[in-house]
């Protein structure tokens, strides 16, 4: 019997309580769908269910001031850096079992084996899991909240960030009992940062499927940048308002919504862009629009590329307000930089998924992720995909991956987290 075939076993049983724990969060939110929105009770509850697991698993469970979680297995030295996975339980509504919830479930069963094998102390570095709040950012417009927070990325400001309904992060947080994270209006320090973060993920898209690679080593993660635009022009009868020397706000909305299709594709380099959402607050069907308000999303992963695609969107906005009489107000909603994944990570996990027995696959993140954000801020990251199924749908109830491949992922965690413990110091 060979390495693979005894360690078969193990890899099965992994998955099967992995896809078992992923169905028990999947529960948490009535509707379609998983529904935890950031900082909501839902969102609370997953994560205290994750930090049982935890412990359940032998690590040390806390909570820092954003309500991140995180649970560590000590390390024989600790006074070197930590070496954390992880990822995020809220969900967009309605979505899947797997987007961000797979990411913390694999990393507790890794964590869990290594404890479960040698125990606290047994390698030379602690290893944590840890699980970032709000990541999606579809109850705010802003997201990956909690990886921003421990990265010192947070200004006072985006707690005052209101959703729908016109609470704020603060008081979402201080209805979770986290009142004190806003002191003398600033925002307090939340945690020390890994030394090293890894972060599995379903890929959200086919590439690995179609490559027949249940896993791939991520490059880089594409930059994200949000923009809410406010196209202003004059309300007027439908019926004797002349078409000439119209102020028609929606029409101004609809060649932007056009420009910015046009900026992207002509950007080249995988570069995207979404109008996403189109208001008309006090709208009726006999008037012609005074306001309309869109939000518009543009990514990239070359920095140029995206700066370009950025100041193009900009453009766009007051080119289209202009040739219909309109006036147009941009105000930014979160910006990320694209960001390389580190070597010292890259090649940890590529060691890994070899040893698992899988191909090695590389490819690039057109997501953002918590990853991201530890990486902007000069934290070595690295990311591992699993295949998503499905045609590669995500942020949907059908978004789907095969217990072989989480499997799989459970195994490369386990033997990258190991790996990277116990580097002698702390060079990325």
């Amino acid at each position: 019997m060979g390495a693979a075939d005894a360690a078969a076993p193990a890899t099965a049983a992994g998955a099967a309580r992995v896809l078992a724990r992923l169905e028990t969060l999947f529960a948490i939110g009535a509707g379609e769908g998983a529904n935890r929105p950031g900082l909501s009770a839902e969102e609370e509850q997953a994560c205290a269910l994750a930090a049982a697991w935890m412990r359940e698993a032998g690590l040390e469970v806390s909570w820092d001031a954003v309500g991140n979680v995180v649970g560590r297995l000590p390390g024989a030295a600790p006074d070197l850096s930590e070496v954390w996975a992880g990822s995020h339980v809220d969900t967009v509504p309605a979505g899947g079992r797997f987007d961000g919830a797979l990411g913390v479930v694999a990393a507790i069963e890794a964590v869990g084996r290594l404890a479960a094998r040698a125990g606290a102390g047994a390698l030379r570095r602690t290893v944590g899991v840890v699980v970032f709040r709000d990541e999606e950012g579809w109850r705010f417009g802003t997201g990956v909240l909690g990886s921003r927070a421990l990265a010192g990325q947070l200004a006072a400001g985006d707690l005052d960030v209101r959703d729908g309904e016109g609470i704020s992060v603060g008081e979402a947080l201080a209805a979770l009992g986290r009142e004190d994270l806003v002191r003398a209006g600033r925002v307090v320090a939340v945690g020390q940062p890994p030394g090293v973060f890894v972060e599995a993920h379903i890929e959200q898209g086919p590439v690995l499927a179609d490559a027949g690679a249940p896993l791939g080593v991520v490059t880089s993660i594409v930059g994200t940048a949000g923009f809410r635009v406010a196209f202003a022009g004059a309300a007027g009868h439908a019926g004797t308002t002349p078409m000439t020397g119209r102020a028609d706000a929606v029409c101004a909305a609809a060649r932007f919504a056009l420009a910015v299709r046009q900026a992207a594709t002509a950007a080249g380099d995988r570069a995207v862009a979404t109008v996403g959402r189109i208001e008309t607050p006090g709208g009726a069907s006999n008037v012609v629009p005074a306001r309309v308000e869109v939000t518009a999303d543009a990514r990239a992963g070359d920095p140029a590329v995206f700066a370009a695609l950025c100041a193009a969107v900009e453009h766009a906005a007051a080119d289209a307000a202009a040739a219909e009489g309109c006036t147009a107000t941009v105000r930014p909603a979160g910006r990320i930089e694209p960001v390389p994944m580190a070597a010292v990570a890259r090649a940890a996990l590529a060691r890994a998924v070899e040893a698992a027995g899988a191909p090695v696959v590389e490819i690039a993140s057109g997501a953002g992720h918590d990853a991201q954000c530890l990486a902007a801020a000069g934290v070595p990251a690295g990311m591992l995909f699993v295949r998503s199924l499905a045609r590669g749908v995500s942020h949907r109830p059908d978004e789907h991956t095969d217990a072989e491949a989480v499997g799989l992922a459970v195994d490369a965690l386990e033997h990258a987290l190991a790996d990277l413990a116990d580097r002698p110091d702390d060079a990325a």
